[in-house]
C-alpha cells in the first residue's frame, strides 16, 4: 500500500532563517542559481506551504525571465534591470532564496532617485511557450523609434517632447548633459518657419497701420 502524504498547510508568513527574512505571498524574492555563475533567478511567491509540523517548506511561485532568457533575447532598449512575469509556475524549497528584492512598474522604477542591486522592473507579460509579450508593443522615441530604456540617457525636445538618444543627435553624452534647451531637427526648422512668418506678419502688420495713419 503506499504511503499516504502528509498534509500540507498554507503559511501565511515565513521567516527565512539563513537571510533573517520574513516573506509572504507577493514578495519578490532572488532564487539561487543552478550555475553559480550565473545570476539569481527572480521569482513572485504565489503561496508558502509547509508540512503538519510546519517543516519542509515549499514556496508556490511565478517566475520573472530575464531578457536574455526570452525567446527573442536581450535587445538594446532592455533595461539592465528589467524581468518580465512569465506564466511559468514552480514549486522551490524555501532554502533557495538568496535574499527578498522589488520588482517595480516601469513608471515607478523611472522616477526612482537610486536603483539597489535588488531593484528590478517590469513592463511585459511573457508567454514563455509562445515568445509572445503583453503588451505586444509600446511607444517608441527617437529618431530610431526604439522604446525606452531606462539605463541611456535621453534629451526632451522642448517643441514636440519627444525624447532623443545623444548619439542619434550627433551628440556625446557629455554634451547632451551640458544642454539647457533642445529642439529636435523637425522642430528648430519648423520654429525657424514660424519665425520667419512672424517677422513677415509683423512687417505686414507695421505697414497696414503705417498706411492707416498716412490717410488721416
Amino acid at each position: 500500500m503506499a504511503k499516504p502524504k502528509a498534509p500540507k498547510r498554507t503559511l501565511e508568513s515565513y521567516t527565512v532563517k539563513h537571510i533573517s527574512k520574513t516573506i509572504k505571498a507577493g514578495d519578490c524574492v532572488l532564487l539561487r542559481p543552478i550555475d553559480p555563475s550565473k545570476p539569481s533567478y527572480v521569482a513572485r511567491i504565489e503561496r508558502i506551504e509547509a508540512d503538519s509540523r510546519g517543516a519542509n517548506v515549499k514556496i508556490h511561485v511565478r517566475w520573472y525571465y530575464r531578457p536574455e532568457e526570452s525567446i527573442g533575447g536581450r535587445r538594446q532598449f532592455h533595461g539592465s534591470k528589467e524581468v518580465f512575469l512569465s506564466d511559468h509556475f514552480d514549486v522551490q524549497s524555501a532554502d533557495s532564496i538568496e535574499g527578498k528584492c522589488t520588482v517595480h512598474s516601469f513608471k515607478s522604477y523611472t522616477k526612482l532617485d537610486a536603483v539597489g542591486n535588488d531593484d528590478f522592473f517590469c513592463r511585459f507579460e511573457y508567454n514563455s511557450t509562445t515568445g509572445a509579450f503583453n503588451p505586444d508593443r509600446v511607444a517608441v522615441y527617437c529618431k530610431c523609434e526604439m522604446p525606452y530604456n531606462p539605463d541611456d540617457l535621453m534629451v526632451q525636445c522642448e517643441g514636440c517632447s519627444d525624447w532623443f538618444h545623444p548619439a542619434c543627435i550627433d551628440m556625446t553624452v557629455e554634451e547632451a548633459k551640458r544642454l539647457d534647451h533642445f529642439f529636435c531637427e523637425s522642430c528648430s526648422a519648423e520654429g525657424q518657419k514660424k519665425l520667419q512668418n512672424s517677422h513677415s506678419a509683423s512687417r505686414h502688420s507695421d505697414t497696414k497701420v503705417d498706411t492707416k495713419r498716412r490717410r488721416r
